[in-house]
């Protein structure tokens, strides 16, 4: 029986060491991912994103002051951009003026009424007076009228009494007249301003209006930070004549981000909401790990809501494999010792240990809606300017 060369049994000795490794390797390999690979889904398809506030004039006007340069960080009414206000003042000026007039047009309205009443009162009284005195002067001429015959009453007696007679009819007959005038008169009146204050009336109502328009768009020449954050691009320059709905910057709330991670159709099967994510961004490495959870999964891949969606169902349809995003809420501390920016990129590791969670949010009203209260006071500035012009000229 031949013996195996030295050189052989070193190199089959080496081949079933080489065999072993690859065999241990692939059962330490396989007890990893039953163990903790399974139980988590990674994408390096990740970006930070965040609100980003497009601020917009609500009057059209020249920039004469500008407060603020890019990457400047401001203050919710913080002054950003001032336009010029002349003619939203000669506007409010003459608002102003009008509102004066019609209050005291609409408050000669009640005085009238008054001034009315008493003369439709001192109308009545006279002509009650005036059908008193007519029914003595027709009393005085049928008590002569028979007497002209025996001769104890003169005929110019007789005339002297039918002429006060005529007298007095004439003059209940203008009475009556002139309370008929008065009392439409007062009706008309009444009408215009029964069951209303003169600050309710609907004239003052409408000049009221105008004054709180003109306020408004004087107040609007200045354009205030709706919220905190830093500037991100400023479009404006001095000078420039801006309109309605112009963009002049954005601001972005950096301590308001979060991350939207891209994760292929299959890697979503076990995703759920409020799962724990760990994070790392490319700016500062492995060194710093953030901490997070699925706040949300997308309704729709990205191809679904392009500019210009796919044709799929043209002749030459090629199978790509999309991704959802995936919304991952930051923790607000982790952000702040170490800030981010919108647009970087992170990878994003997904605990699926608890699938407990909802794979769609059932919550009909947003947990946190954005809400700013710096246009709030402009309006009830305004309210205060009406109602010291109304008192003023009441």
């Amino acid at each position: 029986m031949s013996e195996i060369p030295p050189a052989q049994e070193q190199r089959k000795k080496w081949l079933l060491i080489l065999a072993g490794l690859f065999a241990v390797s692939g059962i330490v390999y396989t007890l990893y991912w039953y163990l903790h690979s399974r139980h988590y889904e990674y994408s390096d398809d990740a970006y930070v994103t965040g609100d980003i506030v497009q601020l917009t004039p609500q009057v059209a006007g020249t920039a004469v002051a500008i407060a603020v340069n890019e990457t400047d960080f401001v203050r919710a009414g913080e002054v950003l951009v001032t336009l010029d206000s002349s003619n939203a003042r000669v506007a409010l000026q003459e608002a102003e003026a009008q509102l004066a007039q019609t209050v005291r047009e609409v408050h000669t309205l009640y005085t009238a009424n008054a001034d009315l009443t008493a003369k439709l009162t001192q109308h009545r009284a006279e002509l009650d007076q005036a059908r008193v005195d007519l029914d003595n002067a027709n009393k005085d001429f049928l008590r002569r009228q028979p007497l002209v015959a025996t001769g104890a009453v003169s005929q110019e007696d007789l005339q002297h009494a039918q002429t006060v007679l005529s007298v007095a009819e004439s003059h209940v007959m203008a009475l009556t007249a002139a309370v008929q005038a008065a009392l439409q008169q007062l009706s008309g009146n009444q009408a215009l301003t029964d069951g209303l204050s003169v600050r309710n009336h609907p004239r003052v109502l409408a000049a009221a209006a105008r004054v709180k328009l003109a306020y408004l768009d004087l107040h609007r020449s200045e354009i205030v930070a709706p919220l905190d954050g830093y500037v991100g691009r400023r479009a404006v320059q001095l000078g420039q004549r801006v309109a309605i709905g112009m963009p002049m910057m954005t601001i972005i709330p950096l301590r308001q981000i979060w991350v939207e991670a891209n994760y292929k159709e299959a890697q979503l099967r076990r995703i759920r909401i409020g799962q724990p994510v760990a994070l790392n961004a490319d700016i500062y490495g492995t060194r710093v790990d953030y901490h997070g959870h699925v706040a949300g999964i997308g309704s729709g891949t990205g191809a679904a809501f392009a500019l210009l969606p796919a044709q799929n169902a043209t002749g030459n349809w090629i199978k790509v494999v999309q991704r959802v995003p995936v919304r991952i809420a930051l923790d607000a501390g982790e952000v702040a010792a170490h800030p981010l920016r919108v647009g970087m990129s992170m990878e994003a590791t997904v605990d699926l240990s608890d699938t407990n969670g909802a794979v769609l949010s059932d919550v009909s009203t947003p947990r946190n809606a954005s809400h700013t209260q710096v246009y709030s006071g402009a309006e009830h500035a305004a309210d205060s300017l009406v109602d010291k012009i109304i008192r003023s000229n009441s």
